[in-house]
């Protein structure tokens, strides 16, 4: 067969078969939904579908008072919409590489723009990091995520996990850090001397500061 015919393009571009459970990836940067129900994901990710399926964007109440309060005054925590029906459903980020985790019981915190899809059944709530030098970061909030289910996170180009040992913390840069496992303590690190007020230090003055045992999933690219 031609390699530049079209019936070529649309043999090796063509959905593969269905995944075995909910979420399934059709390629690195493309999610599959298996929909028989509902998911939540996040907004505008929606690259396609087939079946009938309905969007509808997350409800100002929809998961209780504290959290609405927390997401109208701290513009944090990403938008939601929630996908309902049957069919197959096509998630997408901006070209992001794609990760499916279980959290099978555990507790992970995910920053907002790194967090894709999830089922139905995990619980979430967002956190707010209370150290003042977070606000020059930008990084304030970021979503828990614990229970039953499954968690879609996005990265840009392949993720690193780093292990967080008792008395051995880990620094990060916050635009770097996607994810972290609920038994790491994290806070943001300020590295501040005579050379940053001058205009001359690296650029590397205000970090996260992971302490505990568990993980830290970072990124090589992310906006500063």
């Amino acid at each position: 067969m031609n390699s530049y015919s079209i019936n070529e393009f649309i043999n090796k571009t063509g959905p593969k078969a269905r995944p075995r459970e909910v979420f399934g990836l059709q390629s690195e940067r493309i999610l599959e939904v298996d929909l028989a129900g509902e998911v939540w994901a996040k907004i505008g990710a929606m690259a396609g579908y087939t079946g009938n399926i309905a969007f509808e964007r997350e409800r100002a109440l929809e998961h209780g008072v504290e959290r609405a309060f927390k997401k109208t005054f701290t513009a944090e925590g990403q938008d939601l919409m929630k996908a309902s029906g049957r069919g197959r459903l096509f998630l997408a980020d901006q070209g992001k590489r794609i990760t499916i985790l279980d959290l099978d019981g555990q507790r992970l915190t995910v920053k907002g723009e790194d967090l894709l899809a999830f089922e139905p059944s995990v619980e979430w709530n967002i956190e707010m990091m209370k150290k003042a030098a977070g606000v020059m970061s930008g990084g304030l909030f970021n979503i828990t995520l614990h229970g039953q289910g499954k968690v879609v996170i996005t990265t840009y180009f392949e993720p690193l996990t780093l292990p967080v040992y008792a008395g051995e913390p880990v620094f990060t840069d916050p635009a770097a850090t996607v994810a972290w496992s609920g038994d790491v303590k994290p806070e943001f690190h300020t590295d501040i001397n005579y050379r940053t007020f001058l205009g001359r230090g690296s650029g590397e003055s205000i970090q996260m500061k992971f302490e505990g045992r568990g993980f830290v999933i970072i990124q090589p690219g992310g906006s500063k």
